[in-house]
């Protein structure tokens, strides 16, 4: 057996679309989400969400809210309006810090709304956790 899988993942590991534009930043989440035991794929823009979303079936979705052509308020909505994603855990962690953004992403139905400047990766891998019961 390969040494992909930590002792804390059980069975089949979980399943994180990353959905996010900067690549520097996506490597070091995508890193380590997958040393946590996680099972990570990476899209830099919405569109490439919505098709991953309804073809990997992801646990969670990791959403960024700024990015190119489909915006992650529009992915989020989109998503939530799918029967198939409808019920997807969907974090989104971006630098947009304003109230009306939060609010927003609320009204929408986000699971969790994280702004970059405020958490630090060992958050984010905590508040995953979280929301997928581990």
């Amino acid at each position: 057996m390969e040494d992909q899988q930590t002792p804390a993942s059980t069975g089949n590991p979980k399943k994180i679309l990353l959905v996010e534009d900067d690549d520097a930043l996506a490597s070091v989440y995508q890193t380590r989400l997958q040393a946590e035991g996680f099972d990570v794929r990476r899209v830099p823009n919405g569109e490439d969400a919505l098709a991953s979303a309804l073809e990997y079936k992801p646990d969670l979705i990791l959403l960024d809210v700024m990015m190119p052509k489909v915006s992650g308020f529009d992915v989020l909505d989109i998503l939530r309006n799918t029967p198939e994603t409808a019920t997807v855990k969907v974090v989104m962690l971006t630098a947009l810090s304003q109230d009306t953004d939060k609010e927003r992403a609320e009204s929408l139905g986000v699971d969790d709304y994280l702004v970059k400047s405020q958490v630090v990766i060992a958050d984010v891998v905590e508040r995953i956790k979280q929301h997928l019961g581990m």
